[in-house]
């Protein structure tokens, strides 16, 4: 715990990005190799969509119990950063739906 009071504001923000990326997992295996949440089978998109129609987190949390409010954090800050990426996956998703 002391090594973590040391860090630089800088370094602190550093540790949690990457201790938030950690929860992020891509297995070209499971889910078809899109990103999911950290040992699951709950691709990002899928809470990114239900987010999008209107879910918040506390449904979200109902809805998938085995997630934490880090795991939502971790999949809101993923999709800020690959946001293109995963739009075209909803695109597509939707696409196959409609079809």
């Amino acid at each position: 715990m002391q090594i973590i009071t040391s860090l630089s504001t800088e370094e602190r923000l550093l540790l949690q990005e990457r201790l938030n990326s950690m929860a992020i997992q891509v297995t070209p295996d499971v889910c078809g190799g899109q990103p999911r949440i950290r040992n699951s089978r709950i691709p990002v998109w899928t809470l990114v969509e239900f987010r999008q129609q209107g879910a918040d987190d506390e449904e979200l949390l109902r809805n998938y119990p085995g997630l934490t409010r880090e795991d939502l954090t971790a999949a809101w800050t993923y999709y800020a950063q690959h946001q293109e990426e995963l739009n075209n996956v909803l695109t597509a998703m939707n696409q196959e739906d409609n079809a």
